[in-house]
């Protein structure tokens, strides 16, 4: 971890200029003193690196110094960060630069080093794909992420559940998520970023017109309030239900965001082991589509509108299967 931290220390400081103690103890996750015992060590090593007092102060490297890791082409660099998903730098068209990439840094590093990330890259996998999906890779990913990579504006023709539109947009930055890509862009008459899926992209066509991405712009922060959004509109209500056992193992093992209500277990009459929770739905329907794949393992207390629409449901099914 320490040789780690050393070597991110001089690509922070490398790709930042000056940069504070607490600044890098932020972004390494350590505290001040840690950083500033990291500092001694690299001085002592041989890096030429100082730090200035005061507010506007801070740590750098000597100018025009640089670290080893050198000979990297551009797709090298865009691949460098796809090295733990394969499948995701094939898809964008750098599997090749990837691999490329990772033996040239990985041959730069000390002995020591290079040594641990052999060791970690032989034991860690990471596989993006959720159980019982198919990957998507969409026909316009590859011209898409030329466009983010290169900064300019692509005309995209996209069908969204409003229909087919035609849009001029910026594109700051792609999303893989479960096995989908999303872009997240900036359409020319508007001032926020949207975000679009790949697989809904009739067509792309990329532009002459180059664009400044935003200075301020974080991918990660903002797909990440994005999809809280997201949820929070999609899931306006809720559903009270009793959980057995079995059930229970079944929405750990679905991931399934639901909220235990142990007080509400005490008041009511339940077969041992059960429990009450609240999960979020988007619609009656929704609910009712989702809980019936539970079966009698779990039981809608709440509200009324669902427990009335299962019983139809339930109706429609014994008329169906009767009636064969």
């Amino acid at each position: 971890m320490q040789a780690s931290r050393l070597l991110s220390i001089m690509m922070l400081l490398q790709a930042q200029g000056r940069m504070p103690a607490p600044a890098l103890a932020k972004a390494l996750e350590v505290s001040v003193r840690t950083i500033l015992r990291d500092v001694d060590e690299l001085s002592a090593a041989g890096v030429p690196i100082w730090g200035d007092r005061g507010r506007s102060g801070g740590f750098q490297l000597k100018d025009g110094w640089s670290t080893q890791l050198t000979g990297l082409t551009e797709p090298e660099v865009q691949a460098l960060f796809l090295a733990g998903l394969p499948s995701a730098a094939t898809e964008l068209g750098l599997g090749t630069a990837a691999a490329s990439a990772r033996l040239k840094m990985v041959a730069a590093l000390p002995v020591q080093w290079r040594e641990q990330a052999t060791h970690v890259a032989s034991r860690l996998h990471i596989d993006p794909v959720d159980w019982y999906r198919n990957a998507e890779t969409p026909h316009a990913l590859q011209e898409v992420a030329s466009a983010v990579w290169r900064s300019v504006r692509i005309h995209m023709q996209y069908q969204s559940w409003r229909g087919q539109s035609k849009r001029e947009v910026e594109p700051w930055g792609l999303i893989l998520k479960a096995g989908a890509w999303y872009l997240v862009a900036r359409p020319i008459d508007k001032k926020q970023a949207l975000t679009f899926r790949l697989a809904n992209i009739q067509s792309v066509d990329q532009t002459a017109k180059r664009f400044k991405r935003p200075a301020r712009f974080n991918l990660a922060e903002h797909w990440q309030a994005s999809t809280q959004r997201f949820e929070a509109e999609l899931y306006k209500h809720s559903a009270q239900i009793a959980a057995s056992p079995r059930a229970q193992a079944w929405l750990a093992n679905g991931r399934v965001k639901v909220v235990a209500l142990p007080n509400a277990t005490s008041a009511l009459r339940l077969p041992a082991g059960w429990q009450i929770f609240l999960l979020p739905i988007e619609s009656v329907e929704h609910g009712v589509r989702q809980l019936l794949g539970y079966g009698a393992e779990v039981k809608v207390l709440e509200p009324p509108s669902l427990i009335a629409a299962l019983h139809q449901e339930l109706e429609r099914l014994t008329a169906l299967y009767l009636s064969q």
